[in-house]
């Protein structure tokens, strides 16, 4: 199936919402964006850059603009989704009752490009740094293999273990996680690793 029927069967498979949705795509079509579908849902890209998107949710549809913290939004109609979490992504919302204003969207869509063309955009921030938890440091000083196999992995690799050790409430829990990754540090591989290569 193309990319322009998957997101003909989303606008259907989203009724509730299907006039707003079919009246924000049309404004995309008025653009130079290639319509695509990411995460399920239409998306809007140029140059291979994600743009914006759109998608329909229970209480409202929304179109959402990737690097949308640079956009001026004279208008107010912005909000980030994830206060906290999202940087750089805004979402507008409409909800039932709410009118797809053609002009104004397409203003902040032809921003948005604008934007992407003068290379604006977040910088991804780097995680610093791994914690240890206690139970972890435990181990390590039991097992000197283990310890050095552990900093030899990635930064990334060990927050992952980190983590999954850290966010263990139980002590049988945290033991039967630690007795599974020993041997997968071991041998250098990452928490998730076999889910990457999929």
């Amino acid at each position: 199936m193309t990319d322009a029927k998957k997101v003909g069967a989303y606008i259907v498979k989203h009724k509730k919402w299907g006039v707003q949705l079919q009246q924000l795509r049309d404004l995309f079509h008025k653009t130079e964006l290639k319509e695509e579908v990411k995460w399920g849902a239409p998306s809007y890209s140029l140059n291979g850059k994600l743009i914006a998107g759109m998608a329909g949710f229970k209480n409202h549809c929304a179109i959402w603009f990737h690097q949308g913290v640079f956009l001026k939004d004279p208008n107010k109609k912005l909000i980030n989704a994830q206060e906290g979490t999202t940087r750089g992504l805004r979402q507008w919302r409409f909800e039932e009752g709410d009118t797809v204003e053609a002009d104004l969207v397409l203003q902040y869509i032809r921003e948005s490009i604008e934007n992407n063309l003068a290379g604006k955009k977040i910088k991804p921030q780097r995680k610093k740094g791994v914690v240890i938890p206690p139970y972890l440091k435990a181990a390590f000083s039991s097992n000197s293999k283990f310890e050095n196999a552990f900093h030899q992995l990635t930064p990334g690799k060990q927050r992952e273990y980190a983590g999954h050790i850290g966010e263990a409430k139980q002590e049988a829990t945290k033991q039967s996680r630690l007795e599974k990754i020993i041997p997968m540090i071991i041998e250098g591989k990452g928490l998730h690793d076999k889910y990457k290569n999929c």
